[in-house]
């Protein structure tokens, strides 16, 4: 398929993955072109992964091995290789982009204002998702609906205007139920994080546990007051508007 055709097809292949199970899902993601999934070792993400290695479905698997990352994050990306026979590819970001966010803001400057939170994003992960990227049709995540009010609307499939490439959501309409049986069914390995009030886990210093009742990304740059705060991945860039260190 052309990219050219991408913006076209989005609505189309929303209604026909609505019908498929997860693995054929992945299957039909897989045979429209070079397919990349990209991976936080979430348990969402975990489940894709497994889906992906159980059936052995020719989708690359990358991972933003961010520099900041929890020891245990860390570990569980060569426990789940080893667990499903695959190779995560791991992107990082670029020492003289640390060194000079760090110049500016501070190493933990993003603690001090949304801008340098923004900017910190920006060099740990965009840039390396960017990477990641390069030559790929067929962008997969692990977002769902449940998550937060900010993915309420997440579609099984979208075009991404801003990397011309066609976004691939397999486990929208899941539930946390649904998540939760698969892992047992299919012994998949988890972050430890997750039994420790962790459902969210990103880079650690951004990172808390959640309190009883609150939503499941409330411990992800808790100190913010922004319900919709995001790092900039699955935002347009046109919203997003992150500033890069100068």
């Amino acid at each position: 398929m052309e990219q050219t055709d991408f913006s076209g097809r989005a609505a189309q292949l929303d209604a026909q993955l609505a019908e498929l199970d997860l693995t054929d899902r992945l299957a039909l993601a897989a045979r429209l072109g070079n397919a990349v999934f990209t991976t936080s070792l979430g348990i969402e993400d975990q489940v894709i992964t497994a889906a992906i290695g159980l059936a052995r479905l020719p989708i690359n698997v990358s991972t933003l091995e961010t520099g900041r990352l929890f020891a245990e994050t860390v570990a569980l990306i060569a426990e789940t290789e080893e667990r499903f026979d695959l190779s995560i590819k791991r992107y990082v970001p670029e020492q003289d982009d640390i060194d000079a966010y760090a110049a500016q803001y501070g190493l933990n400057g993003f603690y001090e204002s949304v801008e340098a939170r923004h900017a910190c994003c920006h060099v740990r992960k965009l840039k390396p998702l960017a990477k990641a990227l390069e030559g790929a049709q067929i962008w997969i995540t692990g977002l769902r609906r449940g998550q937060s009010g900010n993915r309420a609307t997440t579609p099984f499939a979208e075009y991404d205007a801003d990397r011309n490439l066609l976004k691939i959501n397999p486990l929208a309409d899941w539930s946390f139920g649904q998540i939760n049986a698969y892992v047992e069914r299919e012994a998949v390995p988890v972050n430890p994080l997750h039994a420790r009030g962790y459902p969210s886990i990103g880079c650690e210093p951004c990172t808390r546990a959640i309190k009883p009742g609150e939503p499941e990304r409330a411990g992800r740059w808790w100190w913010e007051n922004d319900e919709k705060r995001e790092c900039g991945l699955h935002v347009h860039e046109a919203a997003s508007a992150i500033p890069q260190p100068a």
